[in-house]
């Protein structure tokens, strides 16, 4: 403990809004997980999801609460299309900004390191010009060491907020292509309810629009 406070302290006052920079990095990675993962739309229940959409009181997870939402109450392709837009609309687009600050989080780490570098390089260079003797030693050894410690730390920061942007954006695109395998096969469901309820119509009751079938 008292190695790593010794750490600290050469880097010098960067430190801090590194630390707080941190911080708020990963809080906000560890929630964009969470939500992700909340979100996970298993591909490996996908062979059941053309019996779930027939179905969606067999489904599981957040299938069923899409599968509800998307059926329930609408009477058209266009509703279904719609529905899918908005949950695509609050769910992708909402990842999406979460990932885009996270992002920034990411790249401002080592750009926080550097300014701790350039700080300890300028300390380095005061030292030398204004001390003498064995004080200069000691002073140019505390700049350096701070430029060095405040470049580690940015970039030890950064690094593994990059691959945890990577995991969020991978199962972002993941959710996205599942939403949308999912209207189509509620779009080819409602079209195969829709054709074959017109059949059971007499010829003269047949009209143009397709649309959802009653519930009875």
């Amino acid at each position: 403990m008292e190695e790593i406070l010794s750490i600290w302290k050469s880097g010098g006052w960067v430190m801090i809004p590194l630390f707080a920079l941190a911080a708020l990095l990963y809080s906000q990675a560890f929630l964009l997980i969470l939500v992700a993962r909340d979100w996970n739309l298993s591909e490996r229940s996908s062979a059941h999801w053309w019996d779930w959409v027939r179905n969606p009181e067999h489904a599981e997870g957040r299938i069923r609460e899409i599968l509800d939402y998307t059926q329930n109450g609408v009477d058209t392709l266009d509703q279904v299309r719609n529905r899918f837009d908005e949950i695509r609309r609050n769910l992708i687009e909402m990842l999406d900004r979460r990932v885009i600050f996270v992002s920034m989080l990411v790249a401002a780490s080592p750009l926080m390191g550097l300014l701790g570098t350039v700080l300890g390089m300028l300390q380095t260079f005061l030292g030398i010009s204004t001390s003498g003797g064995t004080e200069t030693a000691g002073v140019v050894a505390a700049g350096i060491s701070e430029a060095l410690v405040t470049t580690q730390t940015g970039l030890t920061i950064a690094l593994p907020g990059l691959f945890v942007v990577m995991l969020i954006q991978r199962r972002k695109h993941a959710l996205a292509g599942s939403l949308a395998r999912l209207e189509s096969l509620t779009l080819a469901y409602m079209n195969l309810e829709a054709n074959a309820d017109a059949k059971t119509l007499p010829i003269g009751e047949v009209t143009g629009a397709k649309q959802w079938p009653d519930a009875a």
